[in-house]
């Protein structure tokens, strides 16, 4: 199996709405979905899955689950859960060792029923006997939760290597229906799955780009948003770009249209990356993270790592300068050091129902005292002038009100996650590390307030707290919702 970078330094993710109420079988009025984003069961509460990619199934070492957590008016749920795997009834495949199953997640209403449904990029599932790997597994949403899923079995492209190494959701054409990308470390390296998706996994079309010959970057990590504000999502493409006898990370916006994705302007490179509109003009932001220090293969790294801000606007990427975000930056916390890794893992969301959205950033290799990567999560607010230092906030495991204790590797923030579950108006901000407890993994829920995040009456859970198998299982080293 090839590993990321991210990966190898861990180691050592409009449909059709019906209006009204819907006749169930039997004949009882069931209510319609809310059709929101992130909503398995169309309750109208935001839900969360967290992976557990080396879990342990059906004996098999590293073939990894996913555990789904329901949101309620109280927020997320722990005791409205559900388990899945390739040992769960209902969801294709066998549990083998080395599936990662869960690492690679997104979100999204492929076949137009209302209901947000998951998407598992089973990247390093072989495929028989052959040297083909990688499959999408898509979780199909429903009022009882996510249940039942299929493989999309057509069309595929002709060479799979690592299908669903990297995935995110859009209608990129601008149709009313959603599409999946799917980055394939085989040319074509981005591949469009048309939607709908049917119930048997036939999309209903496939579209592939070669990211390389049109831009000189390497398909890695895909995120989709609306950058110009226009009928049609907008995919940024993260990889690997030659600079001199060297290589740097740079990411390239391909611009969504009535004809599909096209290759626009390149911006700041990063291993992670958000699209939200952080100054509330209509028109997503670009943020970027870049972990990695400042060298001469990494010129866009910097000083314990970065995130940089490309503003968007009617016409694509605005002509505003970007804006680049340091620990150093005036008004954020804590100081700038070698290996933190500020920037390693985004998210974005309004805190405080302000309608800026701000943004979270993880530093799992961020160090407290002498205990080295116990890892910290900094909250920058967004506002009228874009993201700055101003009011934002640093937690680790070690704030008042927060559950547990800094311990040395555990890498909190490695993942993080900003969702409205309670519909309060204000997101909330979820926090993993998968290190804990010797690689366990647990994830921390905070609440947000008038003011924003907030660490008082935080919680934390493992996999045992919702029915996952004990041990070795990286839980909550990705987040979706």
């Amino acid at each position: 199996m090839q590993q990321n970078l991210r990966t190898i330094l861990a180691t050592t993710a409009s449909a059709a709405l019906v209006s009204g109420l819907l006749l169930a079988a039997e004949g009882s009025a069931v209510a319609a979905p809310s059709g929101m984003q992130g909503d398995f069961n169309g309750d109208g509460y935001r839900d969360l899955a967290i992976a557990a990619p080396l879990g342990k199934i059906s004996g098999k070492s590293k073939a990894g689950y996913v555990a789904v957590v329901y949101g309620t008016k109280n927020g997320l749920d722990k005791s409205k859960r559900t388990i899945i795997s390739q040992a769960t009834t209902g969801i294709p495949g066998t549990p083998e060792t080395g599936d990662y199953f869960g690492d690679r997640l997104t979100t999204g209403d492929l076949d137009g029923d209302g209901y947000t449904d998951l998407v598992v990029g089973v990247h390093a599932e072989r495929i028989g006997s052959t040297d083909s790997f990688g499959v999408l597994t898509v979780v199909w949403g429903g009022a009882s939760g996510l249940k039942s899923a299929v493989d999309i079995s057509a069309p595929l492209p002709k060479y799979r290597n690592e299908l669903g190494w990297g995935l995110a959701t859009g209608d990129f054409d601008g149709d009313g229906r959603t599409d999946l990308a799917a980055v394939n470390l085989a040319a074509p390296e981005l591949n469009i799955f048309k939607g709908p998706v049917s119930r048997t996994g036939k999309a209903a079309g496939l579209v592939g780009i070669d990211t390389y010959n049109q831009t000189g970057i390497n398909a890695d990590r895909i995120v989709a948003g609306n950058v110009n504000g226009d009928g049609a999502t907008d995919l940024l493409v993260m990889g690997q770009e030659e600079s001199g006898d060297a290589y740097r990370t740079r990411s390239v916006l391909y611009k969504g249209s009535t004809t599909g994705l096209k290759a626009s302007s390149k911006v700041a490179g990063g291993y992670e990356a958000v699209i939200s509109d952080v100054d509330k003009d209509g028109y997503g932001d670009i943020v970027t993270g870049n972990f990695m220090e400042k060298s001469t293969d990494e010129p866009n790294g910097g000083l314990g790592g970065a995130i940089t801000v490309t503003y968007g606007s009617a016409a694509g990427l605005s002509t505003r300068t970007p804006v680049r975000i340091t620990q150093d930056t005036t008004g954020v916390p804590g100081t700038a050091k070698k290996g933190d890794r500020f920037g390693w893992s985004l998210a974005a969301g309004d805190t405080d129902r302000d309608g800026y959205a701000d943004v979270a950033i993880g530093a799992p290799n961020e160090a407290t005292g002498s205990k080295r990567a116990t890892g910290t999560v900094t909250v920058l607010r967004g506002s009228a002038k874009g993201l700055t230092g101003t009011g934002s906030k640093s937690f680790t495991q070690d704030t008042a009100g927060v559950p547990g204790a800094s311990e040395a590797e555990d890498q909190f923030g490695a993942s993080v996650e900003l969702t409205d579950s309670n519909k309060d108006g204000r997101a909330e901000l979820v926090a993993g590390a998968f290190a804990e407890n010797a690689g366990a993994g647990s994830v921390w829920l905070f609440k947000s307030v008038t003011s924003g995040v907030t660490a008082t009456g935080s919680t934390s859970f493992g996999a045992a707290s919702v029915g996952g198998p004990s041990g070795l299982s990286y839980f909550g080293d990705v987040l979706a919702r």
